[in-house]
């Protein structure tokens, strides 16, 4: 199937690379005009150049998902640029793994302003517009890490489950204005980030970078790390119309990792 999105308008965050990276090709492919965000502008460029769309589908803008008037400023772009957003795509995150004793209160601060407050900001400045047309599509990019327990990244874990507790309570205010609103919990996927999680891991447990995987993948059925491609499979799917009866959903893409 292809032009899924054809004449939606979409915020992808954390465009740069990776999923959101995967997620920007793949709306492109169905149609969409994209509004990208990232903090690093010239990784931001070469997904635009990548992407080949005319300039009157695309647009980028670099900032941090921690200043919250630079995400309204953003969303107003966007908004007189295209003329709406249809598609928020909340993919920004960051990651840092500790056993928790090691944590400090600014590792638990950093990853809730990223990982949830980030969340809050973007969806504070679409969800009026997308209430006010009755329509809109909020995917907030979670982890199997929100719902479940693991050593060595409980900070992570917290701003993960928020986003999932978040996304279930979004859901069901913004259902009467036909929003939904929808989260992706992909396991390991091969991202930059989960190399930093290599190389953390090796930090503060003394265990190689490949030794963690090969113990990490005894626990996934289908015993490999997973592409982002996969994960922007889902995010097409959630971003369409054929998702119109789905809401509050926290969707496992994780190789069978959790089975609930």
């Amino acid at each position: 199937m292809a032009n899924r999105l054809s004449q939606q308008v979409a915020i992808i965050t954390g465009a740069s690379r990776g999923i959101g990276r995967a997620i920007a090709e793949a709306y492109a492919a169905e149609g969409a005009s994209l509004c990208l965000i990232a903090t690093d502008e010239a990784r931001l460029k070469e997904v635009k150049d990548a992407l080949g769309l005319p300039e009157d589908r695309v647009m980028t803008v670099g900032l941090n998902v921690t200043d919250r008037d630079a995400c309204f400023a953003a969303v107003s772009a966007a908004e007189k640029r295209f003329g709406r957003v249809d598609v928020l795509v909340n993919n920004a995150g960051v990651y840092r793994a500790k056993p928790f004793m090691d944590y400090v209160p600014k590792d638990f601060q950093d990853m809730l302003d990223v990982n949830l407050f980030g969340v809050l900001h973007f969806t504070h400045a679409c969800l009026p517009g997308m209430q006010q047309r009755q329509h809109g599509r909020i995917i907030n990019m979670a982890s199997t890490a929100g719902k479940w327990g693991s050593r060595n990244q409980s900070a992570y874990n917290v701003s993960k489950h928020a986003v999932v507790g978040l996304t279930r309570c979004l859901a069901l205010e913004a259902s009467p204005h036909k929003v939904t609103v929808n989260a992706i919990c992909p396991g390991f996927i091969q991202t930059d980030m989960v190399e930093e999680l290599k190389a953390q891991v090796a930090q503060s447990t003394g265990m190689s970078g490949e030794e963690m995987v090969k113990a990490a993948l005894t626990r996934v059925p289908l015993g490999r790390v997973l592409n982002p491609s996969e994960i922007a499979g889902l995010a097409v799917y959630l971003g369409s119309s054929e998702s119109s009866g789905m809401t509050g959903q926290s969707i496992h893409v994780d190789g069978g990792m959790v089975l609930s």
